[in-house]
């Protein structure tokens, strides 16, 4: 994901973030003296890959642009226990009133990223990709898609309107498959069309009425292969093929093991644990 084009969605959570914390001012930081100067390192507890510098700098550059961040890791870089993420320098006082906000950025945009490389790394040169669903923390949408990326898995459609997602409700309610995809070619052109099936009669269809994407819905293992095979020849490769619903640690080898194209997991942004980060001054 780029996030230059992301920049003002950034700003907005960070702004968010500091005014839900700093309210009408951090009166435990008013027992410092205001001219007292600090340097801080900030370290990981644990083994993680790293994910959202932005947001880390954007909370000092909002709350005190002289405060100086140094960071001795990269992005998407793994980490060990007790390393040294980024150490600051500045006014004592915004230090620790930013502390909390910039940590919790960044525990938690790592620990999706800890979480997407480990589901990445099962599936290692099995060549399917796997996706991020709408599962996120509200109103961080963006930053959590971000770091699914970091982590090395993708992005499904970022909101409800870069693409079509025809699932069940909207098939009952649109008048069946062909007529919703048939809908959606004319509301928007040119936007990804994916439709949910859950039988290879709604499969035939789906490719029929010129879906883009088929998201095969519950279907087990053996059935999701015979379906790939199915749909592969029916639609002469031009359907790409995402396999949905009930995936576990335990299935997702099998699963991509199938032929699909995609599997979407919404773990990799529902379930994560943020990482255990500490702060220091020194």
């Amino acid at each position: 994901m780029d996030l230059s084009l992301h920049q003002n969605d950034i700003e907005t959570a960070v702004q968010r973030a500091l005014q839900e914390d700093v309210g009408s001012g951090d009166i435990t930081a008013q027992l410092i003296p205001a001219g007292e100067m600090a340097k801080a390192r900030i370290i990981s507890r644990e083994r993680a890959i790293i994910a959202g510098k932005a947001w880390v700098d954007e909370v000092f550059r909002q709350l005190d642009p002289s405060v100086s961040v140094i960071w001795r890791v990269q992005e998407g870089e793994w980490v060990r226990p007790d390393q040294t993420l980024f150490e600051l320098q500045g006014s004592a006082r915004s230090l620790l009133t930013g502390e909390r906000c910039a940590l919790n950025f960044l525990q938690s945009l790592s620990g999706t990223a800890t979480l997407c490389r480990s589901y990445a790394d099962r599936v290692a040169g099995t060549g399917v990709k796997l996706l991020d669903t709408r599962k996120t923390i509200p109103g961080l949408r963006i930053a959590q898609k971000y770091a699914v990326s970091v982590g090395g898995c993708f992005n499904h459609r970022i909101g409800l309107y870069d693409a079509f997602l025809i699932k069940e409700n909207h098939i009952m309610a649109a008048g069946g498959i062909s007529a919703a995809v048939a809908q959606a070619h004319q509301i928007a052109p040119g936007k990804p069309v994916e439709v949910e099936v859950e039988t290879l009669t709604q499969l035939d269809e789906a490719i029929d009425a010129g879906a883009d994407i088929i998201m095969l819905d519950n279907f087990t293992p053996a059935t999701m292969t015979d379906a790939v095979k199915h749909a592969r020849e029916r639609s002469q490769g031009r359907v790409k093929l995402e396999a949905s619903g009930g995936i576990t640690d335990a299935t997702l080898l099998s699963y991509a093991s199938t032929g699909v194209d995609f599997i979407s997991i919404g773990a990799l942004t529902k379930d994560c644990k943020a990482i255990d980060l500490s702060m220091r001054l020194i």
